[in-house]
């Protein structure tokens, strides 16, 4: 899925990066670039978009007054250099809310978090038994400043190390390491057959190949089980069956 986009800000510096890093994006088109919220309403009248990135402090229309004409028709996502406006972008249905300067690991989860809500959004109603959509099956992630697709089902598991993981992939025998929250790849991952079994380890549960008293063995990796996960692994193993 392709998200079509908009960037806007006054400062030409600041719009020079925003549009660099979007097009390091993959599922990302850029249809325009706008100085201020007047340009942006021209270029959404002449072309619809999904996403709009969004300076706050422009002349004349503010950026919040400008997300709030759109009534959510158009997705919002804010990037600006006060933090005092967080509040009233939860007001207006932002996606997201970067303070400057924004590292482009965090430009990249604001992004996924679009692609995300389009995905659900976009779900037919009667999908299949709910199943994530093929769009959906996918992670994006940066590495060494290059986008990295990974396929859903590549993946073996997940390591947690303070504000980076260690995605450990049936495909490869390097793990592919990336800037990213626990948290954030859980959510990712919960339409999925994945499950936290321990603060630092998440694991594929169709890739368990033995249950052990304190750790499940996955290929040539034994992974600890907290006793906190203990009940809820052995529950979903035997729900789904999966050994």
């Amino acid at each position: 899925m392709k998200l079509t986009c908009i960037a806007v800000d006054d400062e030409k510096l600041a719009l020079d990066l925003l549009v660099d890093n979007i097009a390091q994006v993959p599922f990302l088109e850029l249809a325009g670039t706008a100085k201020n919220a007047l340009d942006v309403i021209r270029l959404l009248q002449e072309k619809p978009v999904d996403l709009v990135f969004l300076d706050i402090q422009m002349p004349g229309l503010s950026g919040i007054q400008l997300a709030a004409s759109l009534k959510g028709k158009t997705r919002v996502i804010f990037l600006t250099a006060f933090e005092q406006y967080a509040l009233e972008s939860y007001n207006v249905n932002a996606i997201d809310y970067l303070v400057k300067p924004v590292p482009f690991d965090r430009f990249l989860e604001a992004c996924m978090k679009a692609l995300e809500f389009f995905n659900t959004k976009n779900a037919p109603a009667a999908n299949a038994g709910n199943q994530p959509s093929d769009d959906a099956r996918y992670l994006f992630v940066n590495v060494e400043y290059n986008i990295v697709k990974i396929a859903v089902d590549d993946v073996l598991l997940i390591e947690g190390y303070k504000d980076y993981v260690k995605i450990h992939l049936q495909s490869s025998k390097r793990p592919v390491i990336t800037r990213m929250s626990m948290k954030h790849l859980e959510e990712r991952l919960q339409p999925f057959e994945f499950l936290r079994v321990h603060k630092s380890y998440i694991i594929s549960l169709p890739r368990i190949e033995s249950i052990h008293k304190s750790f499940v063995k996955i290929g040539e990796h034994e992974i600890p089980v907290s006793e906190h996960y203990k009940e809820l692994l052995m529950e979903r193993v035997n729900r789904r069956n999966i050994l």
